[in-house]
């Protein structure tokens, strides 16, 4: 687990240097935030006012409610692949000698605006399918659809860079982000998921921070309480926005090693390890 931890450190330590030349990196995360916060908002309203907020609930879904929660996946993935594709295309510019912009990115991704469409038609039809059989089989069927998202998440690691970079359809983009993550880390994958240890570390340490910044509010005034609530929710935004930022250059990094065999700013021995089979 220390030597994990250490990689993981060791990677967020790299991304962050990328990402202090590139602070504009940030603004990809927040805008996705907020578009996906306006789609949320444009689909659940109508449809609350409809009395229909069952069909999203678990084991309530009729025929009309999964086509609605289709097309809300929809949406949703096309917004995050889109801004994902913007960010990890800045991030290849910057690791490959250059000084991107903010629109630079934009522009890369409103080109593959076609087949960020279709990788989003085919996760949220993945999607779909594993909701509708973790709904029907229980716990056998919750288990199966876990094994399945892991083995989704993987194959598809890489997908985004692979559609950032070449003109291929989802598919194509989903069979060479698999090939290139079986080649390069092999197939017994358990290892350290990048940056996790270090991104739930700094989360529960916020948490207790900000447990403690309300503390300290409520033995002031209610001011206080809710100047605290505000500082900790800003926290928590910001935690988010960096972590977000620091994957997307992070997954730049990992497909310029997987299909280049060069590193960058980061060091080969921390992208080699980035997924190591359990010891």
């Amino acid at each position: 687990m220390a030597g994990s931890f250490s990689n993981s450190w060791a990677l967020v330590k790299a991304s962050a240097d990328v990402l202090k030349v590139d602070k504009e990196l940030m603004v990809f995360p927040l805008l996705s935030g907020i578009a996906t916060l306006l789609v949320m908002v444009s689909f659940i309203v109508p449809v609350a006012a409809a009395g229909g907020l069952g069909f999203f609930a678990e084991g309530q879904g009729t025929y009309l409610g999964y086509v609605v929660a289709f097309l809300f996946y929809l949406v949703q993935y096309t917004v995050v692949f889109f801004f994902n594709s913007a960010l990890v295309a800045a991030a290849l510019i910057r690791l490959d000698g250059g000084d991107p912009t903010v629109s630079d990115g934009l522009a890369v991704a409103s080109k593959r605006m076609g087949s960020i469409l279709g990788y989003a038609v085919l996760a949220a039809t993945v999607g779909m399918v594993l909701k509708a059989i973790s709904e029907r089989l229980g716990f056998l069927g919750r288990l199966a659809v876990g094994l399945v998202g892991m083995a989704w998440t993987l194959a598809t690691y890489l997908a985004v860079p692979i559609l950032v970079t070449k003109d291929v359809g989802p598919l194509d983009a989903v069979k060479e982000s698999a090939e290139l993550f079986k080649r390069t880390w092999g197939e017994q994958v358990v290892g350290n998921f990048g940056m996790g240890w270090v991104t739930v570390l700094a989360g529960f340490s916020w948490c207790l921070v900000s447990v403690l910044l309300v503390f300290v509010g409520a033995q002031l005034s209610p001011w206080g309480v809710a100047a605290a609530g505000v500082i900790a929710v800003a926290g928590f935004v910001f935690l988010a926005l960096l972590a977000s930022a620091l994957k997307g250059v992070y997954t730049a990094a990992l497909y310029r090693y997987a299909s280049t065999g060069e590193t960058g700013a980061f060091s080969t021995d921390i992208v080699a390890n980035a997924f190591r089979p359990k010891r």
